[in-house]
């Protein structure tokens, strides 16, 4: 149930076909179809209600349901038509439709197709991959390293370089991290949509550990966190099959053409400090979009700046935060506990299978796919942070009698009565004992002072 509302967001968000929505969440065809068929039927709408649970989901959806030769001035510009067919929904019979409207009596469809895919086998190969303008990006870290030196010790450790190109444009991005694990790899995503200045609609990695938990060729299982930075930029995470190489062909040559144009021609610089292989790195990279192809007009950065660029999503209002994540299960005392802290979720929820994500600022707890509670990140260890709305009634009664509150009333009382709580209080400074003792006081000086009979 988990999948159905990322393939409902898929389908109505991102607008992606049934065949890339099974492969991004690993599902069948048939699965996506059913799945929307059931929704659309079930009268629900996209965006879900924000209090709708995951369990709400499944039982609404799931509930019972009924050879010419050519004249030179009449071929068409196969440059031009490659080009409007990287254009989302476009397709050579559109495109022909269009060429015979402008020459009526022109060659028909088998031969235009024919001459286009003739013309294609001409073409540089590095750009006769047919891909959409804004649709894919492919990732990859480069399997060569820069060497980072400490100017104190001599200790030299390795530099890695994340690569990422653009399926239309070849547009490289490209910075390097000293270490590839997940917040690395997830704030390298980050900049790389900040450098595109937009969102494409899928993410194509290769099946590295840090994204993909488990690859498949059928069902790949994605690292949480990474599902969640996908669905912040509203796209979708689209493995490379294994042992499919033509899936990521395109970064396999942007990773070989990174390691050629960048590291190749930094290997013999030794660099004292990040900052100066960052700035390295960005101007190879200014250089290698800039240079303009061998066989077609244009650079990567003007095809890009041209076609590509205003093809894609605009950047969500705030960059995505990595948070951490753990599965909990609430305590008696309804609350759940990360790094010797514990923070409450509503009492109702004892018992129940939660799951906690937290940075370094903000602790959020979510059950079934809704979040339930929200605080700030305390590493005050064997303590607790408690919200009042998250207790039970008697529970909440009881927490609100604050030192503050036994005074307002003793005084409300008389003087000897206010007299007795504030020594009660001197005598027991912790809050807790001192909550107790005022009314085990208060008791027993009423019994000492009441008339016998």
């Amino acid at each position: 149930m988990k999948k159905a509302k990322e393939i409902l967001r898929l389908k109505f968000q991102a607008g992606l076909g049934n065949h890339k929505i099974a492969r991004a969440c690993g599902v069948s065809a048939s699965t996506v179809w059913d799945t929307v068929s059931r929704f659309q039927m079930a009268g629900l709408s996209w965006p879900l209600p924000p209090a709708m649970s995951e369990s709400e989901l499944e039982r609404r959806l799931y509930r019972q349901r009924g050879s010419l030769e050519a004249n030179p001035e009449r071929v068409p510009d196969w440059g031009a038509v490659q080009r409007e067919l990287r254009h989302k929904n476009v397709t050579l019979r559109l495109l022909w439709e269009e060429y015979k409207t402008q020459f009526p009596d022109g060659f028909q469809y088998s031969w235009y197709c024919e001459r286009f895919r003739e013309w294609r086998k001409r073409v540089d190969v590095v750009m006769r991959q047919e891909h959409t303008l804004g649709e894919r990006v492919f990732l990859d870290w480069a399997g060569d390293t820069l060497l980072l030196t400490d100017k104190d010790t001599g200790e030299v450790r390795p530099c890695y370089l994340f690569v990422a190109v653009l399926g239309a444009s070849s547009y490289t991005y490209a910075e390097p991290s000293l270490a590839q694990d997940l917040p690395a790899f997830l704030a390298c995503h980050v900049r790389m949509f900040e450098f595109f200045g937009g969102v494409p609609e899928l993410l194509v990695p290769d099946n590295q550990k840090t994204g993909v938990t488990k690859a498949s060729y059928y069902e790949p299982d994605l690292n949480p966190a990474y599902t969640a930075l996908a669905e912040h930029y509203g796209c979708a995470v689209l493995p490379a099959r294994p042992h499919r190489p033509r899936d990521k062909a395109k970064v396999e040559a942007g990773v070989l053409v990174a390691e050629r144009r960048i590291l190749a021609r930094l290997r013999k610089r030794t660099f004292f400090s990040f900052a100066e292989i960052k700035a390295a790195v960005a101007r190879e990279v200014d250089e290698l979009n800039e240079r303009p192809f061998q066989k077609l007009p244009g650079s990567r950065k003007s095809v890009f700046l041209e076609e590509e660029q205003p093809a894609l999503r605009p950047l969500p209002a705030r960059p995505y935060e990595h948070r951490d994540r753990k599965n909990a299960r609430v305590h008696i005392d309804y609350h759940v506990e990360l790094l010797g802290h514990y923070y409450s979720v509503p009492y109702r929820l004892v018992r129940e299978k939660v799951e906690v994500r937290y940075t370094p600022d903000v602790v959020e707890i979510f059950h079934q796919g809704l979040r339930v509670a929200s605080h700030v990140r305390s590493d005050a260890k064997g303590r607790a942070t408690t919200d009042l709305s998250h207790m039970p009634p008697r529970h909440r009664a009881y927490a609100e009698w604050s030192p503050e509150r036994f005074e307002t009333w003793a005084r409300k009382v008389g003087p000897e009565t206010e007299r007795l709580i504030l020594a009660v209080f001197a005598r027991y400074p912790h809050p807790g004992r001192s909550l107790i003792a005022p009314v085990s006081a208060f008791c027993a000086w009423s019994s000492a002072t009441a008339p016998r009979d």
